[in-house]
């Protein structure tokens, strides 16, 4: 018969055994806080169980943001409302509230290669952690992919429940490279799952009537617009590429810092 773990000696690995692991790690200085302002033993179990609760919540949020996988991105503070030659500045201030993911709603993101997609999509990411949701972002690209590689129908359906889990859903990129119909198919199965249950964000470089050279033999095409465009709210932006615009202003830069002969 195995013996149960001896208790703890120490008031700091007692707390640990607790789970009260921020309450260990700042027990002295909070011993030292609580003696120079006199807390009443009531103050202090309201102080320690605030500080605890604080540091769950911002341990839960880094860790969904870890799994979320967004990488490095630049607020929206940065971003430069003037710069696009078409984009209605309401509807994405709107978006940017999380309304839709309390009904339950996509948004789609529709505009050419360098404006500012994957910018906003992140930070839709980045606004639901910091509101307490689950989330995660990814590429079309590496969603199918990941999708293809389970090599049992039970593998698959195992990853297909896992796209359903986060409460938004951001598939970055679809519309830059071109898909057979099986992985039409597999889009359309986390699309299907998720409609009118949880949030998608998609965000394209190419308007709905162009998808079928993204999925040019899949008969689901159809279908899968439909479910993401039912409930959703659809932003166009139009202009040139932000990224053009730096690099030649980069270029500019270095050509203007050449010493003249």
């Amino acid at each position: 018969m195995t013996s149960p773990d001896p208790i703890p000696t120490t008031l700091s690995d007692q707390l640990r055994q607790l789970g009260l692991l921020h309450t260990a790690d700042e027990l002295n200085d909070f011993i030292a806080r609580a003696t120079q302002k006199r807390w009443s033993p009531v103050v202090q179990l309201e102080r320690l169980v605030q500080a605890e609760l604080e540091a769950r919540l911002r341990q839960r949020v880094e860790r969904r943001l870890r799994d979320a996988r967004l990488g490095r991105f630049k607020p929206m503070a940065d971003w430069e409302w003037a710069w696009p030659k078409a984009i209605h500045r309401p509807t994405v201030e709107r978006v940017l509230t999380l309304d839709f993911l309390t009904q339950r709603e996509n948004v789609i993101v529709v505009a050419p290669h360098g404006l500012g997609k994957t910018m906003l999509a992140k930070n839709l990411v980045y606004e639901a952690i910091l509101a307490g949701h689950s989330a995660r972002f990814l590429t079309a690209a590496d969603l199918i992919l990941d999708l293809t590689r389970q090599d049992t129908a039970r593998a698959l359906q195992h990853r297909l429940r896992s796209y359903l889990r986060p409460t938004l859903l951001v598939i970055d990129e679809v519309g830059y490279l071109a898909y057979d119909a099986h992985a039409a198919d597999l889009l359309f199965q986390v699309v299907s799952r998720r409609y009118e249950q949880k949030s998608i964000v998609i965000t394209t470089n190419l308007p709905f009537k162009q998808w079928d050279t993204v999925f040019p033999n899949a008969a689901c095409a159809v279908a899968l617009i439909d479910r993401l465009t039912h409930h959703a709210e659809i932003i166009a932006i139009d202009g040139e590429s932000y990224r053009k615009r730096e690099a030649e202003q980069a270029q500019k830069r270095k050509q203007e810092q050449k010493p003249k002969r």
